[in-house]
Parts: structure tokens; C-alpha cells; sequence
């Protein structure tokens, strides 16, 4: 029997990039929308819902996987990762805002995951590089690619494949490289297994090789008019692939056996199920099932809609070929049956040019869309691994070769400059003369159909179409993000050596790593973990969600006799308001560059509603605090208003209030988020004033630590390691190292049972311990409190993670 469809999963608003079927009852899906979604049906209803929406950040989620059962997660956990650089794992049992686990160490992008039977999880990124987690700790770093590692694949729980932007694919035992696979002549996007052969490999290239372990290609698949982006095989053994040609094929004996068309520009991800089910997600942002057993398919109306959408397509010439009209057939041109599954045919239907595949399972033509113009230049082009429109040629001095510069036509130009002169060293002068150069390059393509078409400028992929929004109070919507449940985005560190031994994940709070050394050999050398040098921020975002609920208690306020005098003034709404479009802007996906700045007035309303609203109703405006100081730290720059900003945020939280237990929600809600909102007021590349951090450090350190919660102790971590990072490259003075030490010490001498705080706390009392080692020692009562710490945390908190970092600090003091 043909496959035909059997469930439309529609509830992710966005490009659903990554699926994962490992039972006949769950499917996972992750989106650019910035969430994973697990999908569950049951005996009693053999319909796919969405079970839990998972978000774990505010940019893209690009690859999911699932991990098998355990006692203390009967469901498995599902792992997601994307632009973020943070591999996040949930318990499906009791899922939650926050991951239970973060696995951090990548730099860049994670763009594929997978896991073994046993657990290992397996990750690939733009950073060149492809991880291997064992407990979730970093078991292996698989170092050896030129390129962006786009596919991975456990092939044991020792051996793993990877492969990459680079054409090739990489055999590994451990951490050792065994094998290449040379073959493929563009960027390798996805591997799977097959059972007594050895493994298939897809690419840019439009093929699919079928490979021993050996380094052998025993045969290679031709029939994809375009990118094939995921392949996955069925129980019987035959390959499933997708792709940029908006096809799902099947491919029995070495020969498409079944072409499955879609209604949309791309096909990112193909899963198959244990009863041999296919699985697919695309670019408009709907998960599809696929099924052969008739049983199962979809209702005879919804198999003519699904056709209807497929044939209303419209398709870029350069998609099925070039297009001469003159010389197309006209429909007559449809009684001759086709040779193979998959093969265009390209008729004449009055003045409209059709594209027909022909489908071998129904034995008839199915019209695929209406052939119109191609948006862009061509087939899209590499540039250091990732994908664009355009690779321009730069002469920036004669005799000098050429600047390369990458542009998709969905970028900014002027993003687009700055980012290209930034990269060269190149003077800003010359902005406006590279915009006008990339104008002139890309003159008359535009991107069609409402704007809907566009180029995705993040995941180094091809075009897509945007998928509608989706209605409101539909399960793409996610919890309310103010009840101290707002996820953290934690920047990977400095890299280090790669080891087979166990060593410390350098900033995660749950992801050590654990390799044990073999019996025969002596005890290893620790890698390094210190510095780790990029500050940690909270900067997940649901906009609409927090402006809706400040207004909404503003309508509250507004409409009581009691309260109306406390209702936001005319200028206040209007500085919200504009606050609010600011960070809209600023945390969309892509980014959009706002134009129009916020000023000390934005900051001065926020102010004036801290100091009237009463504490239960105050959490979005500190929320709102916390973005601002994230996203627009050029507001608080002005003289003064940073001071005046931190006194009124401390006294909207309450913090010199009585800390008695147990205190009221609101105000756990308000310290928590005023405790992110200081988080988020360390940057990379500027550094903090000296007499606001003081002033700070002294305010935190009158709050008894025991008072507060989990999430807090953590965020007050956080904190003072992004001081750390600070004293990295900005050497602390006197006075606030030791205000820094002493809060540090505070936290490790008190914590009994957070092992994150502990970590985090851990990490930035190295940093400063390392920094002093070229600037004034730690005096000798420092030194001696540290070491009694170092003693004993090992004995409360018995992970790896911990022992190693406090092995090196003892080093170190």
C-alpha cells in the first residue's frame, strides 16, 4: 500500500526544524519558533495532541532527540538544543519551565542531536566541533571537522559518527577518529543507521550514500532535485529521506519506491515510527504523519485538501529545471505514465506552466504546483559552512584578494555591513558604500508573496516560508513567564584541551563530565576548567505575554474607587508602550533593529510605577527592569540613572524588608526577578562601574542566604560569576574582590543542597582566584576559609563536577 496522510500537527507558529518518533505514542518536535512540543496519543484516543510545550530559550530550537525511560523519569526525557548554544533536558513525566538538566561547552549554534539505546547523547554545532554526554556530562569532545557539524549519529555507546560542512563524515571510537568517509561533494546534513549493511549519509548535494563501516560506498540514491536535509530508515530496512525539494521519498532496493509531496518550500526533518509510520515536519510549520496501512489514513476530504494544497504551490523554475514555455507539451502530455517514482513533467495548461510527479505507488500524475520566477540569484551558496544567497567578492585594495562577503535577502543590509566591516577590521566610514554595493548586488529580487517567503539569515539552511500565526490560546502558548520559573541563557566558556578523562563542564550547574580512566593506566591529568570568561544572562522573553498582564492589573487599578489614583499616567503608558515595541523588536527572531533608542525617561516611568504599584502587582515592571538593563544597557548609561534605577528596584522587591519565613509569593516572584534584572547588568565588552557594583555587593549581602529559595540562591550565583567575568578583564579592586570573596564564601559555607548555586559559586570563586594570581594574592584568612570550604563540599555535594572544580582552585590558592 502507497503511504498517503494520516495526522496534521499543527501548533508550532514557525519552521518545525527537528522531529523525533521513538514510539508508535510520541512524536517530539522542535521549532524556530523557540519551542519543542511532545505529541501524545493513547488507546483511548488515537489522535496526536500536544502534551507539554517545551521552551527552553528565546532563539530557535533546532534539533531534538529523546532519551529511553528511567526510574526516576518513567516517560524519558526529551533533549533540545539550538542558537542558544545550551543543550537543555526534560523529565517528560514532570515537565516544567525550567530544563532539568543544561549541558553547556558548544559555542555556537547546536544544529543535530541524537542518542543512543543506553542514553549518550550525542551533539553537533557550527562551532566545527561534535560533543558526546554520558549522564549528562561531557563524556568526549570529537574535535577534527573544518566545517559546521550538521549531523550526528550514535553508533554505539562508544562509537559515533559525524558529519559535517566540510563534505566529510567522521568515524570515531570515543574520542579517537578512525575513519573518513570522502564521497559526498557538498555540506553532509544527515546519517542513520542501517541494521547488517553499516550506515547512509544525505547532503547539499542531493544524494544519498549507503556506506560500510569500512569505508566503503556500496551504492549511492539519486532522485532529490535539491538539498536532502534528513533521512532516517524504516523497520524494514528502507530509507525515508527529506528536503529542500518539498519531498519526503521512500526508497526500496535502491530505487524511490514512493515520492510524498509537500505543501510547503522545505522539508527539515524526517523521523519514522516503530510501525513504520513516517514522520515530517516542513517549513510551514506542521508535523505530518504519514501511514501505509489504510486503516489509518486520514479521512477521504482531508486526502483531497492535502492534494489541493500540494498542487496550489507555486515553485521556482529553478527548482524543477529551466523553463523554455515555447517548447513545454500540453496536458496530453499526462496519459504517458512516468519511469520512475518522482520523475517532472512540465506541461502547458493555457498560459499557466504546471509541474507534475509522477507518483509509482498510485500509478498517476500528481500536479506539485505552478512553475513562477525564482526568488534569488541561484542555488544558494557555502560560505564557512553555513548557507546564503549571496557570496559577494569585496576588492577592498588592489593587489589584495578579495573580502568575502555572505548576505541572505532577508538580512538588514546595513546588520549585514556592520557585521562584514566588523569581521575585516574594516572602518565604519565605510557603512553606507558597502549598503549601497549590496543593494546594486541584489537589485530586483525580492522575496514575494506578502513577505512570507524569506531566507533564513541564523541556521546556515536554505529558504522557507513563514507559517501563519497561530491562534490565541492555542499549545503553542506557554506558561506565564512571572513566576520565577524564566529560563537563563547560560554562554558556553573558553574552550578546553579535549580529554578521554573526566573533567568538569565549564558552566552549567547539572552537566559534568565523566570518562573513567582505564584500570591499567594511572590517574589522568584533569583538564583545565578555569577561566571561564563569558557572563551568564536571563534573557528569555515573552513580550506580549508581560505587557498584556502590566496592563491588565493597570485596568484593575484604573476601575477601583480605591485604587484608580495608582492607574499609569498618560506619559507612563506611553514610555511603556514604547519600551515594550523596543524589546519586541529586539528579541524577534531575527533580530529587527528598533531605530528609535529608549531613553533615562523610559527608565524614570518604570521608576514612578515601582513606587505606587503595590508589591503583588509589580512583578511584569520589574520583569519589563529585567529585559531593558538586557537588551538596552545604552538607557541606564546616563549620570545617575543606573543608581537611581537599582534603589528603587531593591525597594520594589523589598529587600530591606523583614526576611521571616515564609514570605508571600509576590514578593519571592519580585527578588527573584530583581536578582535576574542585576544578572543581566554584566556585558562582555563593557565594563561595570566600580562604585554602583560596590554599592550592590553591600545591598546583596544583608539578605540571610537560608531565606532564599532554589531559583533565587541560583540567580544570586549567577551574579556574582558574572562579577567574575568581569575581574577577568577588568581587574577587580581591593575592596570589591573582597566584598565579591565574601559573598561567595557566604553561599558555599550555607548551601546544603542546591549543587547549582554551589557550582556557579565554585566557578567564580576560581576565576577570582585565578585572576589573583597576577594581580594581589588573596590575603592568608581568605585562603584559609576558601580551603576549609574546598574540604568539605566535596562530602556534601558527591558530583565530579564538584570535586574538580574545587581540586583546581586548591591549586590555585
Amino acid at each position: 500500500m502507497p503511504y498517503k496522510l494520516s495526522a496534521t500537527l499543527k501548533s508550532h507558529t514557525s519552521d518545525v526544524r527537528a522531529v523525533c518518533s521513538p514510539t508508535n505514542e510520541l512524536i517530539l518536535s522542535a521549532s524556530r519558533d523557540s519551542t519543542a512540543i511532545s505529541w501524545q496519543r493513547s488507546q483511548k484516543d488515537p489522535r496526536f495532541t500536544a502534551e507539554v510545550v517545551l521552551r527552553a530559550g528565546s532563539r530557535y530550537i533546532n534539533s531534538v532527540a529523546y532519551i529511553p525511560p528511567a526510574p526516576d523519569a518513567p516517560k524519558g526525557y526529551a533533549v533540545t538544543a539550538g542558537q542558544e548554544s545550551v543543550i537543555n533536558v526534560f523529565n517528560l513525566a514532570t515537565p516544567k519551565d525550567d530544563p532539568d538538566f543544561c549541558l553547556l561547552g558548544h559555542l555556537d549554534n547546536v544544529c543535530t542531536l541524537d542518542v543512543t539505546p543506553g542514553g549518550t547523547i550525542i551533539s553537533g554545532s557550527w562551532d566545527k566541533t561534535a560533543k558526546v554526554w554520558k549522564n549528562f556530562n561531557l563524556a568526549y569532545d570529537l574535535k577534527g571537522h573544518q566545517q559546521s557539524v550538521w549531523a550526528v549519529l550514535g553508533v554505539d555507546e562508544d562509537q559515533f559518527l559525524t558529519g559535517s560542512a566540510d563534505k566529510t563524515i567522521k568515524l570515531w571510537q570515543q574520542h579517537k577518529l578512525i575513519q573518513t568517509f570522502n564521497g559526498h561533494t557538498d555540506a553532509v546534513r544527515g546519517l542513520a543507521l542501517l541494521p547488517d549493511i553499516g550506515f547512509a549519509s544525505c547532503a547539499n548535494d542531493s544524494e544519498i550514500r549507503v556506506w560500510t563501516f569500512g569505508g566503503d560506498a556500496i551504492y549511492t540514491l539519486s532522485g532529490h532535485t535539491s538539498y536532502v536535509y534528513s533521512i532516517s530508515v524504516l523497520p524494514s530496512g528502507d530509507i525515508v529521506s527529506a528536503g529542500e525539494d518539498r519531498t519526503v521519498r521512500v526508497w526500496k532496493d535502491g530505487e524511490c519506491s514512493q515520492t510524498i509531496v509537500h505543501p510547503a518550500v522545505s522539508v527539515w526533518a524526517v523521523s519514522t515510527m516503530p510501525n513504520g509510520d513516517i514522520v515530517s515536519g516542513c517549513s510551514d510549520g506542521i508535523v505530518r504523519v504519514f501511514s501505509e496501512t489504510e486503516a489509518s489514513w486520514a479521512s477521504s476530504e482531508a486526502l483531497k485538501e492535502y492534494d489541493a494544497q500540494v498542487a496550489a504551490q507555486a515553485l521556482p523554475s529553478q527548482q524543477v529545471g529551466d523553463v523554455k514555455k515555447s517548447d513545454l507539451p500540453g496536458l496530453e502530455a499526462l496519459n504517458t505514465p512516468g519511469k520512475k517514482s518522482g520523475e517532472v513533467k512540465m506541461i502547458k495548461n493555457g498560459d499557466l506552466v504546471e509541474a507534475h510527479q509522477w507518483d509509482n505507488a498510485n500509478h498517476a500524475w500528481q500536479k506539485i504546483g505552478d512553475v513562477v520566477d525564482a526568488v534569488g540569484s541561484g542555488r544558494r551558496q557555502l560560505y564557512n559552512g553555513k548557507e546564503y544567497d549571496y557570496v559577494f567578492d569585496v576588492d577592498i585594495q588592489d593587489g589584495v584578494p578579495p573580502l568575502k562577503l555572505p548576505y541572505n535577502v532577508s538580512e538588514n543590509p546595513y546588520n549585514a555591513a556592520q557585521t562584514f566591516l566588523q569581521t575585516n577590521d574594516l572602518p565604519l566610514t565605510y557603512l553606507d558604500e558597502v549598503v549601497k554595493f549590496i543593494e546594486k548586488g541584489t537589485s530586483g529580487v525580492s522575496l514575494g508573496g506578502g513577505g512570507e517567503d524569506y531566507v533564513d539569515p541564523f541556521t546556515g539552511a536554505s529558504r522557507y516560508r513563514a507559517a501563519p500565526a497561530a491562534p490565541s490560546g492555542g499549545a503553542s502558548q506557554y506558561a506565564d513567564p512571572f513566576t520565577g520559573g524564566s529560563r537563563y541563557v547560560a554562554p558556553p566558556p573558553q574552550g578546553s584541551e579535549p580529554s578521554t578523562q573526566s573533567y568538569q563542564d565549564p558552566f552549567t550547574g547539572a552537566s559534568r563530565y565523566s570518562g573513567p580512566a582505564p584500570a591499567a593506566q594511572s590517574a589522568p591529568l584533569m583538564p583545565k576548567i578555569l577561566p571561564v570568561s563569558k557572563v551568564v544572562t536571563f534573557k528569555q522573553a515573552n513580550v506580549a505575554a508581560m505587557q498584556g498582564k502590566l496592563f491588565q492589573f493597570d485596568d484593575a487599578l484604573r476601575h477601583e474607587i480605591s485604587t484608580s489614583s495608582l492607574a499609569l499616567y498618560p506619559n507612563e503608558i506611553k514610555s511603556l508602550e514604547e519600551a515594550f515595541e523596543y524589546l519586541t523588536l529586539v528579541t524577534s527572531t531575527p533580530p529587527i533593529d528598533p531605530h528609535a533608542p529608549l531613553s533615562p525617561a523610559h527608565v524614570d516611568a518604570i521608576i514612578s510605577v515601582f513606587e505606587r504599584w503595590p508589591s503583588s502587582q509589580r512583578f511584569p515592571v520589574i520583569d519589563l527592569s529585567r529585559l531593558l538593563v538586557g537588551f538596552a544597557p545604552e538607557v541606564f548609561s546616563a549620570p545617575g540613572v543606573l543608581e537611581r534605577f537599582s534603589d528603587a528596584l531593591f525597594n520594589a522587591a523589598e529587600w530591606s524588608s523583614s526576611w521571616t519565613a515564609p514570605l508571600v509569593k509576590s514578593r519571592e516572584t519580585n527578588i527573584l526577578l530583581l536578582l535576574r534584572t542585576l544578572g543581566n547588568a554584566f556585558h562582555d565588552d563593557k565594563q561595570t562601574d566600580a562604585a554602583w557594583l560596590g554599592r550592590i555587593l553591600e545591598t546583596l549581602a544583608q539578605a540571610p542566604y537560608n531565606a532564599l529559595n532554589k531559583t533565587q540562591r541560583v540567580a544570586l550565583a549567577t551574579i556574582l560569576f558574572n562579577v567574575s567575568c568581569q575581574g577577568l578583564r577588568f581587574p577587580l579592586d581591593l575592596t570589591l574582590r573582597d566584598q565579591t570573596v565574601a559573598l561567595i564564601n557566604k553561599i558555599l559555607e550555607s548551601e546544603t543542597t542546591d549543587a547549582e548555586a554551589v557550582y556557579r559559586a565554585l566557578v567564580a570563586l576560581g576565576n577570582v582566584a585565578l585572576s589573583a594570581t597576577t594581580t594581589k594574592p588573596l590575603s592568608a584568612a581568605q585562603t584559609t576559609e576558601i580551603a576549609q570550604c574546598l574540604r568539605s563540599l566535596p562530602n556534601t555535594f558527591p558530583d565530579s563536577r564538584v570535586k574538580n572544580v574545587c581540586t583546581e582552585i586548591s591549586g590555585l590558592i
